[in-house]
């Protein structure tokens, strides 16, 4: 039998967190992972994270992912992949099935960080070939190169959802829908907003009454839901699509947690059966931790902190480190993840109707029944301005843990302040603007535009995110769509940039007509 230190299970954002930790503090570390390939889900995400520069702002999550493993590659963890935990024993035993037998290994201490699954929506046809978890389409696409499917309609308006309906779209799959049966949209307004200015049309209050098809998704009929969640007839909507991809939330995989016989419970908050744990991770057996979605499912940013308390603190806990130093550093991430945990999206919040922010501005209604904030709406929020020459407009609406824009701003045209969800504001004294672009390529929402309303004569010019492929060559002339997708007039790609600083999200520059200037934010070829 092999002994460690400390035995981590699952290699994802909270596994590798918990074992660099441990491990830089002198501790012998290995990770079981059952996949064939360690990082979790961060190799699926794309997109940019949320948050400060300490919670990886602005980064994909792909590259998080390589940081981590580089990191833990360097701290001398030992990784175990294709292996799979199957038992957990009271002396912190574990049966592990790998290179095709059984083997058991002995830790002083034990951390499970196997994460969560997707959940599932019982309907006619759900059983059929095409109906899959978004999960499993962004590893399709992300991770192997295949698209899902053609024409696809998502189920669950979440920021699983929106995030993976951004990305088919990016993979060149058709949206036909996003549909939720709750009353509004679940996911951060940013990333409804971006799929919604591409004309993906949202239908809350509505869930899929059946899937059609012999031998695979042919089409797909939804319906509008009363407020027992039951189909109203005659509110029947009919699709053609091939693939229908379920978001509808994450339960935690607690089964070897609740194996080991540590104190559990049924948090629906938490997203389901979750084991007790101290603020650290630790669990009601000493030395057993639970870390990242296992205990409770939050962002992976989140997750990452975690891990990272519940190795230090198995750290401590045998020794490895002092406990001034532990103070010291425990100090840093509960601050980390309390900044995390503020704003219309904490924890506290889950299932809250928020109607204003903390500013005392209300939030858009057709933001959370539509996807997106129409025009009068948009004209009350902080950073929404107009003046002369070019300048951010910065169409954050929600209060989000989230502040790279700040940073971004060499001429600190953009502010934030010290609480990291307030609404960003365009500081008009401030602004110097050079239209450098870094503010918009750093927006993780991709929310942000440069507008310069004194273009040339009957033209204002608007510089927005685009991460679609083919980009578009100076010259091409397109159509300008609105915040709800619709076609407003033609538009000229005047400039495009892309540079290594911005990470992948090229620059287009548009110009339209004056007249459409405050309403264009997204460029469609013909």
């Amino acid at each position: 039998m092999e002994r460690y230190n400390l035995i981590v299970v699952g290699a994802g954002p909270a596994g590798l967190s918990a074992a660099i930790e441990a491990a830089k503090r002198g501790m012998k570390v290995i990770i079981f992972d059952e996949n064939h390939k360690p990082g979790g889900q961060l190799f699926k995400q794309i997109h940019k994270f949320f948050g400060s520069k300490e919670h990886k702002a602005k980064i994909r999550g792909f590259n998080i992912g390589s940081e981590l493993l580089k990191e833990a590659f360097d701290a001398g963890v030992q990784v175990k992949l294709d292996a799979t935990v199957t038992g957990i024993f009271e002396n912190k035993e574990v049966t592990v099935n790998h290179d095709g037998a059984i083997h058991h290994y002995k830790g002083d201490s034990v951390i499970i960080a196997t994460g969560a699954a997707e959940n599932m929506v019982p309907f006619e046809g759900w059983t059929l070939p095409g109906v899959i978890g978004a999960g499993a389409a962004q590893a399709m696409m992300n991770l192997n190169g295949v698209k899902p499917g053609k024409k696809i309609l998502m189920l669950g308006s979440g920021n699983v959802g929106l995030v993976v309906s951004f990305q088919l779209l990016q993979a060149g799959c058709e949206v036909l829908a996003i549909v939720d049966a709750a009353p509004r949209i679940g996911g951060y307004g940013v990333h409804a907003a971006k799929v919604a200015r591409t004309g993906v049309p949202f239908y809350l209050g509505y869930t899929i009454k059946k899937v059609e098809g012999s031998e695979k998704v042919e089409g797909v009929t939804i319906g509008k839901v009363d407020e027992h969640f039951k189909i109203i007839p005659g509110t029947e909507i009919h699709f053609d699509a091939d693939t229908v991809c379920i978001a509808v939330g994450l339960s935690p995989m607690s089964q070897l947690l609740k194996m080991s016989g540590c104190k559990m419970e049924d948090n629906p908050k938490r997203g389901g059966q979750v084991p007790i744990v101290d603020e650290y991770g630790e669990t009601s057996i000493e030395n057993l931790f639970a870390a990242g979605d296992v205990s409770g499912i939050e962002e992976a940013s989140s997750a990452m902190i975690k891990g990272r308390m519940a190795g230090l603190r198995a750290a401590y806990n045998l020794g490895f480190t002092q406990e001034s130093l532990m103070a010291e550093t425990e100090l840093l991430y509960e601050k980390d993840l309390d900044s995390l945990r503020q704003g219309m999206f904490a924890p506290s919040n889950r299932g809250k109707l928020i109607e204003t922010t903390e500013e005392g501005i209300p939030v858009s209604k057709n933001l959370l029944k539509n996807g997106f904030v129409t025009d009068d709406e948009i004209e009350r929020f902080p950073g929404v301005t107009h003046q002369k020459g070019i300048h951010p407009v910065i169409e954050c609406t929600q209060n989000i843990p989230c502040n790279p824009c700040q940073d971004a701003c060499v001429k600190h045209c953009i502010k934030i302040g010290q609480c990291i969800t307030s609404l960003p504001v365009v500081v008009p004294e401030n602004c110097g603007c050079t239209g450098c672009g870094m503010c918009v390529a750093s927006c993780s929402g991709q929310a942000i535009f440069l507008v310069n309303e004194d273009f040339e004569p009957g033209f204002t010019s608007i510089t927005l995110p685009y991460e679609f492929l083919p980009i578009p060559e100076t010259g091409a002339v397109g159509k300008a769509l609105s915040r709800s997708g619709e076609v407003l007039c033609d538009a000229e790609i005047i400039n495009v940039r892309s540079s290594k600083a911005f990470d992948h999200t090229n620059l287009l520059t548009m110009k339209v007509p004056s007249e459409f200037g405050s309403r264009a934010r997204f460029w469609k070829a013909k």
